[in-house]
């Protein structure tokens, strides 16, 4: 009995259906079968644990879609992510939970249903998450990111002042290179000079008065967590270079008698650039010291730089594509960009003044004089450009790139001791040279 047309269109079915090809006079069949859907696949898995937040990364080869929500009484974090099957890479989250992470105790992982993942994140403390999605970027694939945040962060103050190790009171004599405490006069702004040459610092003339509050500087090593910052051909990370350096240089600022630190940073992990600038400001620091280590195309390029906020644009062609690779850092680190307040970030970073240039660029010539004794200077004069993280309106500002770590020599150098103690020295030396000719503004007292 022949087929009617309403049955062959139900023989072609999604798993067998002919395809009729001609070519050259002859006709061809084939059957061709649906292909099975591939399951997304977790390629790597990360977590970076710190005082501020603990986030975990999971990098996957296409975007994931997710549920979660909060259960108390104990307190926990349940996530339900759709599309994979558990694999070796996600059941490897378990052992990545330290003992002395702050927030997760620990974390259990399973396959809820067909398709579906759970993950259990039993939690030491009330959390605020943050669950979102990253699209490709560098040599990152998708990423699923979930930050967790205290309900109850710690005050920056206090916290400041709680792990410090210096002096609560001030000292009834100070050293002679600290002056009085800087006027409104210094905060007009003034008339744009020519670019003077590097020198030493002077000695005041003058007896200085006594100093009636804490000076505090805040330190920023640059990079951290999902964002390694440049690599040298040794495998050496900008993130653990510069950290390291920042680290000798506040175990040098505490023992000024007059002197606190606060580190943007203090472990392996992402400060996205605006809360790097918000940070410092929490705490009325009277400086901002950025800490990079650079790097080129070219293997060749050596020298230490540093660099101040611009009001007109960058100071060279250099100047300009060192700070677009430096602002780009939130891309690499993974920022949420739901969780920021745009028009209060819009008005932070485009509230920088001539006063906050003008000192920023006496902080840089001095370190710069400094640096120039323990390394070759890539230019012999500070440089300006838009770097966001210098853009706190009302703090003396700098980035200072240490050395080249894409140049094999000065990686060797940068990841060597008695270098590292040499920036250092030579960082501390151009801070205490600053406050010598310019001391710092009049505040509330910081105790």
């Amino acid at each position: 009995m022949p087929r009617t047309p309403a049955l062959r269109s139900q023989s072609l079915t999604s798993r067998n259906r002919r395809v009729m090809l001609k070519a050259g006079g002859t006709l061809l069949l084939s059957v061709m079968g649906a292909t099975p859907a591939r399951a997304t696949q977790i390629v790597g898995v990360r977590v970076w644990p710190a005082e501020e937040y603990t986030r975990v990364t999971l990098e996957n080869d296409s975007n994931l879609k997710t549920t979660h929500f909060l259960v108390k009484d104990p307190e926990r974090m349940v996530v339900d992510i759709e599309g994979i099957d558990l694999n070796p890479a996600l059941k490897s989250l378990v052992a990545k939970i330290q003992s002395n992470d702050p927030y997760i105790r620990q974390v259990r992982v399973g396959q809820n249903r067909p398709s579906v993942v759970r993950l259990v994140f039993d939690l030491k403390e009330e959390v605020r998450p943050q669950v979102f999605v990253l699209p490709p970027v560098g040599t990152y694939q998708h990423r699923l990111i979930f930050d967790l945040y205290p309900v109850n962060p710690p005050d920056p103050i206090a916290a400041l002042i709680a792990k410090g190790d210096w002096m609560k009171e001030m000292p009834k004599e100070l050293p002679p290179e600290f002056g009085a405490p800087m006027t409104d006069e210094r905060r007009q702004p003034k008339p744009r000079a020519s670019e003077p040459q590097i020198a030493k610092s002077e000695q005041p003339d003058d007896p200085p008065p006594k100093l009636t509050r804490m000076i505090t500087i805040a330190l920023d090593p640059g990079h951290g967590g999902e964002d390694p910052g440049a690599i040298g051909a040794s495998g050496s990370r900008e993130k653990d270079v510069v950290l390291a350096i920042a680290k000798r240089l506040k175990a040098r600022i505490e023992q000024q008698p007059n002197m606190r630190v606060m580190l943007t940073r203090d472990a392996d992990y992402f400060v996205p650039l605006q809360v790097r600038v918000q940070k410092a400001r929490k705490v009325q620091a009277d400086l901002f010291v950025s800490i990079h280590a650079d790097a080129f195309v070219e293997p060749t390029a050596r020298g230490s730089s540093v660099f101040a906020l611009s009001e007109k644009g960058a100071s060279s062609t250099a100047a300009r594509w060192l700070a677009n690779k430096e602002n780009s850092a939130d891309l690499i680190g993974g920022v949420n960009l739901r969780g920021q307040d745009h028009q209060l970030a819009s008005v932070l970073l485009d509230l920088s003044t001539t006063a906050q240039i003008n000192d920023s660029m006496k902080l840089a010539r001095a370190v710069l004089g400094e640096i120039g004794g323990i390394n070759k200077l890539h230019k012999g004069s500070v440089e300006q450009a838009g770097f966001a993280v210098l853009k706190a309106p009302d703090i003396p500002s700098i980035l200072v790139e240490t050395a080249f770590i894409s140049n094999p020599e000065e990686e060797a150098r940068l990841t060597d001791d008695g270098y590292q103690n040499q920036m250092a020295d030579a960082l501390m030396n151009g801070i205490r040279k600053y406050f010598s000719k310019n001391p710092p503004l009049a505040k509330n007292r910081l105790t």
